[in-house]
C-alpha cells in the first residue's frame, strides 16, 4: 500500500513539472524598450550627435514658398482689380467720345443744311427773276443773241442747283398736298378733279427731300 501511495505522488509531481514547464514555454520573453532620441517639437530641431540644435531644411523650405505665395496671391487679386477699374474706365470714355462725335457729325451736317438752304432762298429769287423775264419774250427777241446768252445763263445755275441737291417741286395736276403747297385760291372747275391744284403762282423748290420754299397754288375744289 506504501509504494502504491509514493508511486501516485510520483506521477503527480511528474505531471505538474511537464504543466509547469509549457507554461514557462509559452510566456513571450520580456524585451526592453529602445532609448528613444529627443526631439523638440516646439522649435523643429532634431537631438542627435552632429546636428543637434540646428533647425530642419524640410520645414524652413515649405514654410518660405506657402508665405510668398499667399501674399503674392493676395497682390495679384489686387493689382487684377485695378486693370479692370481702369479698362472699364477706358471703355466708358471711348464710348462717350464716339457718342460725342457721332453727335458733333450730325450737328455738323445740321448746320450745313440749314446754311444751305438759307443761301438757296436768297438764290431763288434770281431764279424767279429769270422764268419771268424769259416767259415774256417774244419769238422774235428770243432770237436775238443777249437773249440768247440770258438762258444760257439761266440753264446753268439752275444745273448748279440740281447739283446741289435743289429740284422744283410738281404742281399742276398734282393732288394737293399741305406739307409741299400753299394754296392761295380756290376755284370750281368741273373739268378738275377735287382736290386738285390747277394753276401755280410761284415755283416751290426741295433742298434734298427738304422743303425749301412751298409752292404757292390755286387748287381746284
Amino acid at each position: 500500500m506504501e509504494e502504491n501511495k509514493n508511486e501516485e505522488i510520483l506521477d503527480e509531481t511528474g505531471e505538474d513539472c511537464e504543466d509547469g514547464e509549457e507554461m514557462n514555454a509559452q510566456e513571450p520573453e520580456e524585451t526592453q524598450p529602445e532609448e528613444a532620441q529627443p526631439e523638440d517639437t516646439d522649435s523643429g530641431t532634431v537631438a542627435d550627435g552632429d546636428g543637434a540644435g540646428t533647425p530642419e531644411s524640410g520645414a524652413q523650405e515649405d514654410a518660405a514658398p506657402q508665405k510668398k505665395g499667399f501674399f503674392g496671391k493676395k497682390k495679384k487679386d489686387k493689382r487684377d482689380t485695378q486693370i479692370e477699374e481702369l479698362t472699364d474706365r477706358v471703355q466708358r470714355q471711348m464710348a462717350e467720345f464716339d457718342n460725342f462725335r457721332k453727335r458733333s457729325e450730325k450737328e455738323k451736317a445740321a448746320m450745313f443744311e440749314v446754311g444751305a438752304k438759307s443761301m438757296i432762298e436768297k438764290v431763288l429769287p434770281t431764279v424767279d427773276n429769270f422764268e419771268r423775264g424769259l416767259a415774256g419774250l417774244t419769238e422774235e427777241q428770243k432770237a436775238d443773241p443777249f437773249v440768247q446768252g440770258m438762258e444760257k445763263v439761266y440753264r446753268q445755275l439752275m444745273t448748279a442747283l440740281e447739283d446741289a441737291g435743289v429740284k422744283p417741286i410738281e404742281a399742276v395736276g398734282q393732288p394737293f398736298d399741305p406739307n409741299l403747297h400753299n394754296a392761295v385760291m380756290h376755284v370750281e372747275d368741273e373739268e378738275a378733279g377735287e382736290n386738285t391744284v390747277v394753276e401755280e403762282f410761284q415755283k416751290g423748290y426741295l433742298y434734298r427731300d427738304s422743303v425749301v420754299r412751298h409752292s404757292m397754288v390755286k387748287v381746284a375744289n
